[in-house]
């Protein structure tokens, strides 16, 4: 089979990455699969690279995907990345795949969804409204509050420790201009970002946040973008408090929304046990290759 790769221009490019495509076409120009690479520009990132590669299932075994690989391989490389991640559900054949093109398992994600028409609201109540001496719930949708927006973006480093296992995942640095723009961006495609947090009330300063992003139109199933707290507010059951809150808030104010999605490493046992007493149900797992180059 006649094999063409071309190489796409790709608008995808925001703040902290940009974007390169291929195309993989036969002799008449059908498309067969695709590569896109994206290229994390950061510091702390800016060793790293993204893939996301499909072949269309009639096409496997054709040397489509090696070929595509391959592509993006070498543009990592031109690039100077140390390595490239890519994502595949377990066992399926981009798992396969990825095992045998050299790249090694670094990381196991579990995915569970809750059912909001069967969400225990009387459970939620009671994790609620049970005390949490000297901490208070804030909430927000969109854009966080001005008076909120620096101790915000320094509770950011509650996720800088979570479990990531052997990714090179490297480092995020947040501050109130990306937390904003993470806000406009999710607002411009349309959806909606609900924002609580833990607040020290002795200090007034974020200890904890959880997020959640809705279709816009309310229906189908909203995506829980990430919990963390502080090291030094650990152990005290904010995490559990915060998202029960998000949960009943989605549950009042979007009675069309069918359930809520999250994914967490496997090895994070304490977030496993928190979404598990909130009824949430595994729906599969998927494993993170990386690649060394």
């Amino acid at each position: 089979m006649s094999l063409h790769i071309t190489s796409l221009t790709d608008p995808a490019h925001g703040p902290h990455s940009r974007r390169l495509a291929w195309l993989a076409s036969d002799a008449d120009s059908i498309p067969l699969g695709s590569a896109f690479l994206r290229l994390f520009t950061d510091h702390g990132q800016d060793h790293l690279a993204e893939l996301t590669l499909g072949v269309h299932p009639a096409e496997r075994r054709k040397l489509v995907g090696s070929r595509l690989l391959d592509a993006a391989v070498t543009a990592a490389r031109d690039h100077a990345r140390r390595c490239v991640i890519a994502q595949a559900e377990a066992a399926s054949p981009g798992d396969h795949f990825l095992a045998a093109r050299g790249f090694r398992k670094v990381l196991t994600l579990r995915y569970a969804r809750l059912a909001l028409p069967d969400v225990d609201t009387s459970l939620l109540a009671e994790i609620i409204e049970r005390p949490h001496p000297g901490y208070r719930l804030a909430s927000w949708r969109g854009t966080v509050p001005d008076d909120l927006a620096e101790t915000f973006a320094a509770s950011r480093r509650a996720m800088d420790d979570m479990p990531m296992d052997d990714t090179d995942y490297g480092t995020v640095t947040w501050d109130v201009n990306r937390v904003r723009a993470a806000a406009k961006a999710v607002e411009q495609r349309g959806d909606h970002l609900h924002t609580v947090a833990a607040v020290d009330a002795s200090t007034g300063s974020i200890a904890g946040f959880t997020e959640l992003v809705v279709p816009g139109d309310g229906t189908g199933d909203g995506q829980h973008y990430g919990t963390g707290v502080l090291p030094e507010h650990r152990g005290r059951g904010l995490g559990r408090w915060m998202k029960a809150e998000s949960i009943r808030h989605a549950h009042g104010r979007y009675p069309d929304l069918g359930g809520l999605l999250t994914d967490i490493a496997e090895s994070n046992t304490h977030m496993r046990r928190i979404n598990d007493s909130l009824g949430y149900t595994p729906t599969h797992t998927t494993h993170q290759h990386q690649l060394d180059l």
